[in-house]
């Protein structure tokens, strides 16, 4: 009988298995305790196993992607069309991508010439750090599953460590604490749950600072939810229809200072459009005293292109209709919103429905626009991922607010887990988020990252609640992101290589 085998089938099936369940540590569920445990799990079968901690790293980030984004595939065979023999291996080629990263760090991490308990108990935690940033920015980027938004819950001690260096540093936080939990029950060495023990008491001293200060203005927002089907949403003659239903919702809201409407609520070219059609919304918004915001499709300025936007109707002039404030998306999805490879890929579109797909990008540091007594940094769906990218508007901005459409995504868990994103860049930045999304989740969210209000998934309805404008850094946004602190794990991680090569000479 082969023991061997055997035993490498059983870590193999451990591998699959912890990476699976660590989905559960994301929202919708929140068992955020969950994900020290699984990597712990990994790193057992790394030291176990020396020789297959690269496979067993690729499995488990496999299972892992696969289970937190299978949402992949509501979008391309359920919403988009595209038939299930080509949606299928077009879904399993996400997960198998993103398990690349793990294993790079586990076989990076064989490199490095040091006493295994440095080797796994310090050096691997600052590898996995600096590889999930890669991620961040490598083929336009993918941060939709960072170890640390799986830490962004209530009660969870490690999301103090957000406003200090960002969703990167929970991630380097959690990943510590994993490899002395694995550590201490090889060893047994009470050392291992002390520096737990120091890591989470710090994090929840964290969570009670006060990072950032209202800045004494106040406003009640409306945030409206259109829940409109993805499937009728660019049919020509339905577009209209659910304009009128989001000019109906605006008429009727006479009980607040800022109303939003979710990424393309007018899915129309702005320049298309009869100019009396905005200055209808415009008009009426005021005299209900709010200031109105609304996403929309535009052509880019040189008019060769089309963009993503958000424009302020506050002072809306339709014989001037080029005067409009408006923020325009910048990081845009690959295949969603732009073509990479069109020559490969043209034959996809062909069989999709995916009007819209070729977008141009809107351009960084766009200033944020003046609702009320707000300067809200606005961002539009995807981008609220990428917290390094919206530092700068944050700086210059009282409020937060994110637009979008998740019809792409059907009844799947993406819409909770992007809620969980916002909540880390209220954490990040010290300032309110609101969120207009087309069928959710719509929601207030504090600076301490807690969800103060939300409307249920898949329900036209109105979200009406009051938000501070806030001014101040976090030190994340003084530092201007993650950068720092991946130099400073970069710097770490040369001289433990420069002194284990000393100790190895001697």
């Amino acid at each position: 009988m082969n023991h061997s085998g055997s035993l490498k089938r059983f870590y193999w099936l451990i591998a699959l298995i912890s990476g699976a369940v660590s989905t559960l540590s994301f929202a919708p569920f929140y068992w955020f305790w969950l994900m020290p445990l699984s990597l712990a799990l990994l790193l057992l079968i790394a030291v176990k196993m020396p020789q297959k901690a690269v496979k067993a790293a690729f499995l488990w980030g496999f299972a892992a992607a696969l289970t937190q984004n299978y949402w992949v595939n509501i979008s391309l065979h359920s919403v988009a069309g595209l038939t299930q023999w080509l949606a299928l291996p077009m879904t399993l080629l996400l997960p198998a991508a993103l398990a690349v990263y793990p294993a790079l760090v586990f076989w990076l991490i064989k490199k490095f010439r040091l006493p295994e308990k440095i080797k796994w108990g310090v050096a691997l935690p600052f590898v996995w750090t600096i590889i999930e940033y890669l991620r961040t920015l490598l083929f336009s980027g993918f941060a939709w599953d960072l170890t640390g938004y799986s830490q962004i819950a209530d009660f969870s001690p490690l999301a103090g460590f957000t406003p200090i260096g960002g969703i990167l540093l929970v991630s380097l936080a959690t990943f510590f604490i994993s490899a002395w939990l694995a550590l201490f029950y090889i060893e047994k060495s009470k050392r291992y749950i002390i520096l737990i023990a120091a890591i989470l008491f710090s994090g929840s001293l964290l969570t009670h600072i006060s990072w950032t200060e209202p800045d004494g203005t106040k406003n009640t927002v409306a945030l409206v939810q259109g829940n409109i089907e993805q499937s009728m949403k660019f049919d020509p003659q339905q577009m209209w229809i659910d304009m009128e239903q989001y000019y109906l919702d605006v008429a009727k809201i006479d009980n607040a200072d800022i109303i939003i409407l979710p990424e393309s609520a007018i899915p129309l070219l702005r320049q298309m459009l009869p100019p009396e059609t905005l200055q209808r919304f415009a008009d009426t918004a005021r005299d209900n005293h709010a200031h109105l915001a609304t996403g929309i499709v535009q052509e880019t300025p040189d008019g060769l292109g089309y963009e993503n936007a958000v424009i302020n109707l506050s002072q809306y002039n339709a014989s001037l209709p080029e005067n409009i404030p408006y923020y325009a998306k910048n990081h845009l999805v690959p295949f969603g919103e732009f073509r990479p490879l069109p020559a490969l890929t043209a034959g996809l579109y062909n069989m999709m429905n995916m009007p819209l797909s070729d977008f141009s990008r809107g351009g960084k540091n766009q200033q944020p626009l003046l609702l009320a007594q707000q300067k809200v940094a606005f961002n539009i769906c995807y981008e609220d991922s990428f917290g390094d990218e919206l530092v700068q508007s944050a700086k210059q901005a009282s409020l937060m607010a994110n637009v979008s459409n998740m019809g792409w995504f059907g009844r799947s868990n993406a819409m909770e887990q992007q809620l969980q994103h916002s909540q880390a860049r209220s954490l990040e930045n010290g300032r309110y988020m609101v969120r207009a999304t087309n069928n959710g989740i719509t929601a207030i969210i504090n600076p301490q990252g807690v969800v103060m209000a939300h409307l249920p998934r898949d329900t036209h309805d109105i979200l009406i609640g009051e938000i501070e404008g806030y001014t101040g850094q976090t030190p994340y946004m003084k530092m201007g992101g993650s950068l720092p602190l991946i130099v400073l794990c970069g710097v770490i991680l040369l001289a433990l290589t420069v002194v284990g090569r000393k100790k190895i000479n001697h």
